[in-house]
């Protein structure tokens, strides 16, 4: 298919070094930059998404001022659940949930990005990974149907939360805090009045502590 190789030649020549980490025939097919937790490390990754022909990596390479390299990989034929999920109090970003039978990949990028992601990422399923049928329930089972690859579920899923716990709430809670704490400071110096402005101080603690032990219990 022409198209598609021209499209993979583009990625190949975008992305440095991405070539020598293509497995067999593997051609990379879609790119977004997004935010990658594979759930292999205390933090998410800022890097770009590629979905080939036979994976979805997370993947960055930077040559200075030293080497780095990135690359986290889901085979599409592992792949058993897609799951779009929307959260309330985050009206930018969308997170897609990407399911094998050994682990889960979060993908986090714009709406726009995200869905596009999505349609790639199925889309590429369907078509590369021969056989993937949906499932019914009513099929017998046998030999042929056992070996077929399963096809993933895909869904949407709306999260809702409350304010008090959203990130815009936290953010509100921590720089409030700080806020107190400056004020309650400024006033102490002022006034020379412990009473007048501990209290503030002490207010200001409360606030930011609170903050931290919201952003524990999200991870």
């Amino acid at each position: 298919m022409p198209s598609q190789t021209t499209a993979a030649e583009k990625i190949l020549k975008r992305f440095k070094s991405l070539r020598q980490q293509m497995q067999a025939h593997e051609l990379p097919l879609f790119t977004i930059p997004a935010i990658w937790d594979g759930g292999q490390g205390p933090h998410s990754t800022p890097c770009d998404i590629i979905v080939t022909n036979q994976r979805i990596l997370g993947y960055y390479y930077v040559g200075f001022p030293r080497e780095r390299l990135f690359l986290d990989a889901l085979p599409l034929a592992s792949i058993r659940a897609v799951s779009l999920r929307e959260k309330s109090f985050e009206p930018v970003f969308r997170e897609l949930l990407v399911s094998s039978d050994q682990r889960n990949v979060y993908i986090r990028a714009p709406r726009q990005k995200i869905e596009s992601l999505n349609e790639a990422l199925r889309s590429t399923i369907e078509q590369y990974i021969s056989g993937t049928q949906p499932t019914t329930g009513e099929e017998e089972s046998t030999p042929e149907t056992n070996s077929r690859p399963q096809a993933p579920i895909y869904g949407k899923l709306e999260m809702r939360s409350t304010f008090e716990r959203s990130p815009l709430a936290i953010v509100l809670l921590f720089v409030g805090g700080l806020l107190l704490e400056i004020g309650g400071a400024l006033i102490w110096t002022i006034t020379q009045s412990a009473q007048t402005g501990l209290p503030l101080c002490f207010a200001g603690l409360v606030a930011v502590g609170a903050a931290f032990l919201l952003v524990r219990q999200r991870k």
